[in-house]
């Protein structure tokens, strides 16, 4: 016999035996008492009950180890993006301390430097534009200090930006850290 055939027969047996249990069931039934079908329903219902139960239970213990899981690996693509540029700043270390050559270790740097910023931007990190001149915005900037405004037009505005501010896709995750005129 073929893989086949033995599959069509083993699911004929399997439906006969259905109509079977499901025949003697109703049988079961038609001779029960009110009492003894009501007490067959219940325990049918906590049956169900229980199994739902469970099942949500094991669903809430999977997403939540899922959770865990995510969180320990989140960083692990920017990380694994990172690394060559951790690489360059090694070798860039190893040639500085060979070389007299100043001129080239800047111009390594600034390479080591763009290609570490094009891969921030590639998952999604942009610089928030700079603020100097501009009105303080609390949902920007961060004001560190606040110095007497050099002239009546510059209060309130932005003089000096200490630390740059990040977005990431969208989100600000570092504001931009201030000086304010007062």
């Amino acid at each position: 016999m073929s893989k086949k055939e033995e599959k069509q027969e083993e699911e004929i047996n399997t439906e006969e035996q259905q109509e079977q249990v499901e025949t003697s069931s109703e049988n079961d039934q038609q001779e029960l008492t009110p009492e003894e079908d009501l007490e067959a329903k219940v325990k049918e219902a906590t049956d169900k009950y229980l199994r739902l139960y469970s099942e949500f239970d094991n669903f809430r213990k999977r997403t939540q180890k899922e959770k865990i899981e995510l969180y320990k690996t989140a960083g692990e693509d920017v990380i694994s993006a990172i690394l060559p540029v951790m690489d360059d700043f090694e070798r860039a270390q190893k040639a500085m301390e060979e070389s007299d050559d100043i001129q080239g270790v800047k111009d390594g740097i600034k390479l080591i430097h763009d290609k570490l910023v094009n891969i921030l931007k590639q998952k999604g990190l942009e610089a928030v534009e700079s603020a100097i001149g501009k009105d303080f915005d609390v949902e920007n900037h961060e004001a560190i200090t606040q110095i007497p405004a050099p002239t009546e037009k510059e209060k309130g505005k932005v003089l000096d930006e200490v630390e740059r501010g990040y977005q990431l896709n969208g989100k600000i995750i570092r504001y931009a850290k201030v000086v304010v005129g007062q």
